[in-house]
C-alpha cells in the first residue's frame, strides 16, 4: 500500500505567489480539501510552493508538474530539503516535461540526481506504458491527465496495487449540456495538438477524426458536468477503476480568477 493519502478528493489549479492565489489555497484547506496540484505552466518558479505552504497550515501541494527541462534535480532537491524540515509531508514532487526524444533515459538520469527527494515524494505525470512502469519503479506513482476511467484500469494494473494512482480530472459545474459541453471543449482543443497526449488519446481508443472534431462523446469521456452530485458520481468511476485519489481541474470558462465559489459548491459532494 502507498504510504502517501492525499484522500479521495483534491483541487488541481494553477497558483502563484499572489495574495489571490494565497487566499485561494487558504479557502481551499478551510473547504476541507486535503492536498492540491499545482499546475506546471502557471507555476513562477519554487519560492510558490514555499510561499503556499506558508500562507496554510495543513494543506498539502503537489507540483503538477514540474518540468525537468526547467528546474534542476538539485534546485528540487534543495527546495524539497527546506520544506521538509519546516513543513514534513506537505510537499510532494510531482516531475514530468521530458520533451524530445529518449525523455525515458532523461527521465531516469533525474531521479538519480534527485537523491534528497524519497521516492515516497517523488510522482510521474505518467501517460504511456513505458513512463508507467517507470513510475512503478523510481516513484512512488503516477499522476496522470485527460483520462478516462477505463485507462485508470489499465494504469493501475501497470503501477501494480501498491502505488499511488492519482488522476486530475476536467471538472464545469454547469447543467446545460450545451454550454458545459462547450467550457470542456474549449480546454480540451489544446491537447490532441501535443504529441505525448495526442498518443494518450489515441491510446484510450480515439480517433483521429475525434481528436479534430471533438464530439461529445470524447468530452463526455474526458470532463465531467451537471450538478455536484452527477460529478461526484462521474469521479467515483475513476476510484472505482483503482485511482486512489481524484484531483478536479475546475474550469468556467473564464480565465484568471481562482474558482473558490465552485470548490465550495462541490465540497459538500466530494468532502462527506
Amino acid at each position: 500500500m502507498t504510504s502517501l493519502d492525499f484522500g479521495p478528493f483534491g483541487i488541481t489549479t494553477g497558483l502563484t505567489s499572489s495574495a489571490d492565489s494565497l487566499d485561494a489555497a487558504k479557502a481551499a484547506e478551510d473547504l476541507g480539501y486535503p492536498a492540491i496540484s499545482l499546475s506546471g505552466g502557471p507555476l513562477p518558479g519554487l519560492q510558490t510552493v514555499a510561499d503556499l505552504i506558508s500562507a496554510t497550515s495543513r494543506i498539502r501541494f503537489i507540483t503538477g508538474i514540474l518540468s525537468i527541462d526547467q528546474y534542476t534535480a538539485a534546485d528540487v532537491t534543495a527546495a524539497y530539503t527546506t520544506l521538509e524540515a519546516t513543513a514534513p509531508g506537505r510537499f510532494t514532487v510531482g516531475l514530468g516535461g521530458a520533451h524530445g526524444p529518449h525523455p525515458i533515459p532523461r527521465l531516469n538520469e533525474y531521479l538519480d540526481q534527485l537523491d534528497g527527494v524519497p521516492t515516497e515524494h517523488r510522482l510521474l505525470a505518467a501517460l504511456g506504458p513505458r513512463m508507467l512502469k517507470l513510475a512503478a519503479e523510481r516513484t512512488e506513482g503516477a499522476y496522470p491527465f485527460l483520462i478516462t476511467p477505463e485507462y485508470t484500469a489499465e494504469a493501475r494494473a501497470l503501477l501494480g496495487p501498491d502505488k499511488l494512482l492519482t488522476v486530475a480530472h476536467l471538472v464545469v459545474l454547469e447543467t446545460d449540456p450545451d454550454r458545459a459541453r462547450a467550457i470542456a471543449r474549449d480546454t480540451i482543443s489544446f491537447f490532441p495538438q501535443i504529441p505525448g497526449y495526442n498518443a494518450s488519446l489515441k491510446r484510450q481508443g480515439f480517433t483521429d477524426d475525434d481528436l479534430t472534431n471533438l464530439p461529445d462523446h470524447l468530452v463526455d469521456s474526458l470532463a465531467a458536468w451537471g450538478t455536484p452530485t452527477q460529478i461526484a458520481d462521474k469521479l467515483h468511476e475513476h476510484h472505482t477503476a483503482g485511482a486512489n485519489h481524484v484531483s478536479i481541474n475546475v474550469i468556467t470558462g473564464i480565465t484568471g480568477p481562482q474558482p473558490v465559489d465552485e470548490w465550495r459548491a462541490l465540497a459538500p459532494a466530494l468532502l462527506t
